[in-house]
């Protein structure tokens, strides 16, 4: 492959023939910097009415960004609603310099290496480019303090700059927030304390898993938290943001004054030689990796790790665990708990849910008759929004019916992302809390990881 040359990805038989190029000015245009994480090519798994069908992709030669074509080479082929991207390709060590001298194009959508991810974030901005950004967008505190200059630069230019939170799109999770909501259902948010939080939300991931129906290949920088974060400042950035986005909807969250933190930890999982090399498709260990190998053969990923902490008042945990693969017939899972003082909504996925998401309503006095008249009364006004949900008993409450339309999955959930990033970039109308929200967040993850460190070192 010839290196700092524009290569035209055109081939009809891997990329579709694409859609005549539009100039319009109002025209979104996608550009892909340095393509190292599957999500850059799900934002692409649908198209969107108003962005160019062509994309500027700017990455080194490697097997990331050849990866990265092949997942977009499928969705144009699938034969149900087959997307037509064209990806003109720019090959070269100079591709993130090329990408901001040449600006064909007006978002740039970033996913993959997070050690560069910042830095990426703040000249991409400065360059007068808008940002959509996977999670985390800062992983320890320098970063941190590069992002909120970030931020500041892109309010200074009118730009945008957003991250990707899918799990806000999860129907189990739209509804707990909506739930929360109903003071005659719910009631009021509890205080908690810290060994009993008013709000928990725990994940679990697999290094191995399957994306798009094809066994996912991860780069082994993956598995380095210098490049890839370790755990407490990457998955806990999605439940650190739902925490503020279900508890304190719509308002704005000030890290310097909202913010408590209490206590952190991280641990590492254990992953075999030949655990590594079937996840990455690699030959052994790459040499930046040895500093966390022991015994020759045992790699510690630090990917798990967990936040105690107050918002507003309120205690929050949030924590993440990664294994090394599923056991068959399951996957990834989430459980999450909002204690209110008349319910508590719960999410849970386990193998009684078929390691599905579902909501249960749990009563706090067992025995209150008004509770399920209360119950019937805001299911109304909610099926208003959500026609079709209902509720059945169980032995504790109720569970939350949820029609399968409903049911997108986490894939489809980087559209619906993408899409409200297209709406606030074409009208302007961001809300106000959306900004420092996300910046209270990465302050938390982020600090939560220098507490969580030198509590190690004690």
């Amino acid at each position: 492959m010839m290196k700092n040359k524009l290569m035209a990805i055109t081939l009809t038989a891997l990329f579709g023939c694409g859609q005549p190029e539009n100039k319009n000015i109002d025209t979104v245009r996608f550009i892909t910097l340095d393509p190292g994480h599957f999500h850059a090519a799900l934002v692409q798994k649908s198209m969107y009415p108003g962005v160019d069908s062509t994309v500027q992709v700017y990455a080194p030669e490697g097997n990331d960004v050849q990866l990265h074509l092949a997942k977009i080479g499928t969705y144009n082929q699938r034969t149900d609603q087959p997307t037509q991207w064209k990806e003109e390709l720019y090959l070269g060590n100079d591709y993130f310099e090329k990408m901001l001298s040449e600006k064909k194009g007006n978002v740039v959508v970033l996913a993959g290496n997070n050690q560069k991810k910042t830095e990426y974030i703040g000249r991409t901005i400065e360059a007068g480019l808008n940002v959509l950004a996977d999670k985390p967008m800062a992983i320890d505190k320098a970063s941190f303090d590069v992002l909120q200059a970030a931020f500041k630069t892109a309010a200074d230019k009118d730009l945008l700059l957003y991250d990707i939170m899918t799990e806000r799109y999860e129907i189990s999770t739209m509804l707990q927030k909506e739930f929360s909501m109903l003071p005659e259902v719910f009631g009021q948010l509890e205080k908690g304390s810290p060994d009993n939080p008013a709000v928990t939300k725990e994940s679990v991931h697999h290094f191995y898993k399957y994306v798009s129906g094809k066994a996912l290949v991860r780069p082994a920088w993956f598995m380095d938290v210098a490049q890839e974060g370790e755990g407490i400042v990457d998955v806990t950035t999605h439940l650190v943001d739902l925490v503020q986005w279900e508890c304190f909807p719509g308002q704005i969250i000030d890290y310097k004054k909202d913010i408590e933190l209490l206590s952190a930890t991280r641990s590492a999982t254990e992953l075999t030689l030949s655990e590594f090399n079937t996840v990455t498709q690699s030959n052994g260990f790459p040499a930046y990796l040895k500093k966390d190998v022991v015994h020759d053969s045992l790699l510690k990923v630090f990917s798990n790790g967990e936040i105690n902490y107050k918002l507003k008042g309120i205690h929050a945990k949030v924590s993440v665990k990664w294994n090394y693969k599923a056991p068959e017939g399951t996957g990834d899972t989430h459980y999450s708990i909002m204690r209110g003082t008349r319910a508590n909504l719960i999410i849970r996925q386990g193998a009684e849910q078929q390691f599905k998401p579902e909501l249960y309503i749990e009563p706090v006095k067992s025995g209150d008759t008004a509770f399920e008249a209360a119950l019937s009364a805001g299911l109304k006004k909610l099926q208003v929004k959500f026609p079709g949900i209902d509720i059945k008993k169980t032995h504790k409450g109720w569970q939350i019916v949820i029609p399968d339309k409903y049911k997108e999955g986490h894939e489809m959930h980087f559209a619906r992302v993408t899409e409200k990033f297209l709406d606030y970039l074409k009208n302007k109308n961001m809300p106000s809390w959306e900004v420092p929200n996300m910046i209270a967040k990465y302050y938390l993850t982020t600090a939560a990881l220098e507490l969580a460190r030198k509590s190690k070192e004690k």
